[in-house]
């Protein structure tokens, strides 16, 4: 839309496919090294858990006994024992602390198996607040079952996780798990979820500490021929129980009887607990190291990732990637994190004790190094670790530096959840001091609901402007920020359903715009458009939507656009006019498919708009295709405020399919998705939901959905209430039928003669549309026949060019009589025989369909498709390079084969023939 700038952040990290681990997102495992101690005894237990179909592996046990390293193996021999298994592997951390971001990563290490995998829960994730967890794992669970081999999905570091809604949604997949997927988690702590019903059950392999403790055969094993050190098994069998088997334990001690002559005494003089070894190792590591290693530890250490010349950046020093190369071949705790060796990460426990050594010795040095981390970020072209480190350092001006300049690109990219997360980590006098990122911090107040605390975000602004003590370091948002004030004030106007509001604050930003700021002009334009929208002026309002596109093409803003597009069309189905809406939708489909991955979620609202018509053209299969091609877009792109329409748009496909319990269930979940303050709600969710009630016969529900938004049939009509208003006038016709008091459908009727006025005077031709249909219902239900085919006649006329099909056969058997009558009578005999083919479609019936009589030539059939693409006469024939008598003489020709006198008749006739 061209009136905001949402923004969808990215991960960057790794995924593993054995045995070679390939860059992908968020998701890593340790790389197989060639020297490891083999553990026949534990590798035995998980293949009779695996073999077995246990639903879950556990392996639980205090830092530094080796969990990831037996699990890594334990994967490299299961797929030894069978190729086809493979391995989805997610490392967690303390950043993993909602469950939306959760399953987008379990979701990704998935998709990193199957591509199929994932792409209906992906679709489900916008909104952590309100995730619908289980709906989310059922299409995930559905997915995994249509998999045809043996998945392992396993989650390293689950102790990081302490969010119980992550707990509750892997406790539901551990009940729903399929047969074919097994779950391996690693973690310092039992984790809280059902595993004693689990083991009662049967379906639970655990390995605690005790069992992951080296014997003293491993231990031999991994101090001599891994470590080289050549100990007597007297010293092995002393260390073994000084360290309990603890295998971390067992490498630092290792690490530090290298440059020990006395190894005895060395293995007499060691111990204490875990905590005290870890102290006393870390302390013998470190100061037997060169000097130079030494200080590449500490100094590196406030690095989350290791690369070689980031790592130069940091210690000043050259010849990084050889250090890090050197500290993994000397097993210093180092990880890679890609099979090119080009970035590390520390273990986890030696980062620690390295961070807390530094921050003992050279408390000062710490914020030095992730400033100079932060300006290598920077350099790099990496905003978001530029900020982080900035944010680690304490140094908020220059992290509030980095968020301004990144501005322009996470609005042009909308990475609405990047901006977010900054400015809630700044400390909010920063925020308050910057004009730029208050107004942005408004934005974020707004998108996220918050509409009463983003008046006063607005007023921080627009008060340190007037004190002129405001400053940005980015120039162009700085001067554009009266503006970009008065388009925020028009959303919250919008918002609140304010439509004069809406279009003074359009006006004013109009007035400010300076000449070639094309994207405040669009912004402003699409706002102006929208109040005109919301009182009713149709014509008004495509004008000044149509103005807001052509800025935003000129400020070459594609994705704003293109969502201005899907809003324009919107618009045409209200005026009635389906062709005009679908061409610009496959128009803004191409633009859209040209650009690529930079608007791929504009690309997945297009198909659902598409979508959307097609359900009303009567073309369902081509419905539900247009809406599993967004899902699968969706999936790979941030989401919209316009994600609540595939909910919306699939409800419409479950209720035509006859499954009205699962179409309220998907418009529950769009209510949840749906943000206020973009569009006008012409079309409340709520509305719908109460009209499956009324096709149900559950008249209480739908009677209190009318209650609770105060709407009666004496109300004012207005447009904002319209759709209500039609929805009230079929409860009082359903309500009528059933129990035949004449009051009931006296107000319909007195209703819809009403709405009938105002919407004919409006220009909305759809809304026409349907109460014409929902007169001709109300005259029948009466018994009068006649008087029934007069609005019937009417809506057939307005309708038959546009191709309506569901608008018809909603009405049920009473419309079917209807048109049954009206091709008695010879009222618009083809597009009648049309729709009661629709009806007998939609009822499971076989259309008798006849034959034409003499098949279409070759260019008889290209003129044919021609004329369904909506073009005029004169562009069909430029484009076939023939006069328009010529192409006139190829009409003529078709409609006289397909016996039909009409161009919109032709097209349903071929498409009944199954020519296009």
């Amino acid at each position: 839309m061209p009136w905001h700038f949402n923004c969808g952040g990215t991960e960057r990290a790794y995924t593993w496919d054995m045995p070679t681990p390939v860059l992908a997102t968020k998701l890593h495992v340790p790389a197989s090294r060639p020297q490891i101690v083999p553990r026949p005894r534990l590798l035995e237990r998980l293949n009779e858990g695996l073999d077995s179909g246990r639903k879950l592996t556990l392996a639980c046990a205090p830092a530094g006994f080796g969990k990831t390293t037996l699990l890594s193996e334990w994967i490299a021999h299961s797929r030894r024992r069978n190729p086809e298994v493979r391995v989805a592997w997610l490392s967690l951390d303390e950043g993993d602390k909602d469950p939306s971001r959760f399953l987008t990563y379990v979701v990704a290490a998935l998709q990193g198996i199957d591509a199929d995998i994932g792409p209906e829960t992906m679709s489900l994730l916008p909104n952590p607040q309100v995730l619908p967890v289980e709906p989310a794992l059922t299409a995930l669970i559905n997915d995994v079952s249509r998999v045809g081999r043996e998945i392992i999905l396993v989650l390293d570091d689950y102790h990081a996780i302490r969010a119980r809604p992550i707990h509750e949604a892997l406790n539901f997949l551990l009940d729903h798990l399929p047969p074919q997927l097994h779950l391996a988690v690693a973690s310092r702590s039992d984790p809280p979820l059902s595993l004693a019903r689990l083991r009662s059950r049967g379906e639970l392999t655990e390995l605690r500490a005790a069992d992951l403790r080296f014997t003293a055969d491993e231990a031999a094993d991994f101090l001599n021929r891994v470590m080289g050190l050549g100990l007597s098994t007297d010293d092995i069998a002393a260390l073994e129980t000084r360290t309990e088997g603890w295998i971390a334990g067992l490498q630092l001690a290792a690490l530090s009887m290298r440059d020990h002559k006395d190894i005895a005494g060395f293995i007499r003089a060691f111990t204490g607990s875990h905590r005290f070894v870890i102290d006393y190792l870390m302390e013998e590591v470190l100061q037997h190291q060169a000097a130079d290693v030494r200080s590449f530890l500490l100094n590196t250490s406030v690095l989350d990732r290791l690369t070689g010349p980031l790592c130069e950046a940091v210690t000043g020093l050259d010849g990084g990637s050889g250090m890090l190369e050197n500290l993994e071949r000397d097993n210093l705790f180092v990880v890679p994190l890609d099979d090119r060796r080009q970035w590390y990460r520390y273990h986890h426990l030696f980062a620690d004790v390295l961070r807390s050594r530094i921050l003992k010795e050279q408390p000062d040095r710490v914020p030095a190094l992730h400033h100079i981390a932060s300006e290598w970020y920077e350099r790099n072209d990496l905003p978001e670790d530029a900020v982080k480190h900035a944010l680690a350092a304490e140094d908020f001006g220059r992290a509030a530096d980095l968020m301004e300049w990144a501005l322009p690109a996470i609005r042009r990219t909308r990475q609405d959840a990047v901006l977010l997360g900054w400015l809630k980590t700044l400390p909010d006098e920063v925020v308050r001091r910057r004009p730029v990122l208050s107004v942005f911090c408004a934005w974020m107040l707004l998108v996220s609901g918050d509409l009463e605390a983003v008046e006063s975000r607005l007023r921080d602004a627009e008060r340190r402007l007037a004190s002129g003590a405001g400053t940005s370091v980015n120039g162009e948002e700085f001067r554009t920020l009266p503006v970009t004030i008065a388009i925020y004030r028009a959303s919250l106007a919008q918002a609140l359903g304010d439509a004069a509001g809406t279009a003074e604050h359009a006006r004013q930003a109009l007035e400010l715009a300076q000449p070639g700021d094309y994207l405040s002009h669009g912004a402003a334009a699409g706002f102006l458009g929208l109040a005109s929208w919301a009182s009713g002026d149709l014509e008004t309002a495509q004008r000044t939507f149509s103005d807001a596109v052509t800025s935003l093409h000129a400020a070459g803003n594609i994705a704003d656009e293109l969502g201005s597009t899907i809003v324009l069309s919107d618009m045409w189905i209200v005026r009635g006019r389906l062709h005009e809406a679908r061409r610009i939708y496959e128009r803004a489909l191409q633009l859209a498919t040209a650009q690529g991955e930079p608007v791929p979620q504009s690309l997945a609202d297009l198909h659902v708009g598409i979508g959307e018509l097609q359900c009303e053209l009567g073309d369902l299969e081509a419905a539900k295709q247009h809406l599993k091609t967004s899902t699968a877009l969706g999936a790979r792109a941030s989401l919209t405020e316009n994600r609540y329409r595939w909910f919306v748009a699939m409800a419409r496909v479950s209720e035509i399919e006859g499954d009205p319990d699962g179409a309220i269930e998907l418009l529950g979940q769009a209510e949840r998705l749906y943000l206020r303050g973009f569009l006008p709600e012409v079309r409340p969710i709520s509305a719908l939901k109460a009209r499956i009630w009324i096709a149900q016969g559950r008249f209480a529900e739908a009677e209190r959905w009318a209650n609770e938004h105060r709407l009666t049939a004496g109300d004012d009509v207005r447009y904002l209430l319209e759709f209500g208003h039609i929805t009230l006038a079929r409860l009082r016709i359903a309500q009528y039928k059933v129990n035949r008091q004449g009051s009931e459908l006296h107000e319909a009727v007195e209703l819809l003669g009403r709405m009938l006025e105002a919407a004919e005077a409006g220009g909305r031709t759809g809304s026409v549309n349907e109460i014409l249909v929902l007169q001709a219902l109300a005259h029948e239900a009466q018994g009068q026949m006649r008087r029934a085919l007069v609005p019937l006649k009417r809506v057939l006329a307005l309708a038959e060019p546009e191709g309506y099909v569901r608008l018809f056969i909603d009405g049920g058997t009473p419309m079917a009589v209807l048109l049954d009558e009206a091709a008695r009578q010879g009222i618009f005999t083809d597009y009648v025989r049309r729709l009661r083919r629709a009806f007998a479609k939609s009822q499971g019936e076989s259309p008798n369909i006849q034959p034409i009589a003499e098949p279409l030539s070759e260019r008889e059939l290209q003129v044919l498709k021609l004329l369904i693409t909506g073009l005029s006469g004169p562009e069909i024939a430029r484009q076939l390079f023939v006069s328009v008598n010529t192409l006139r003489t190829h009409t003529k020709h078709i409609f006289a084969k397909l016996e039909v006198n009409s161009r919109a008749a032709a097209v349903r006739r071929a498409e009944e023939q199954g020519l296009v």
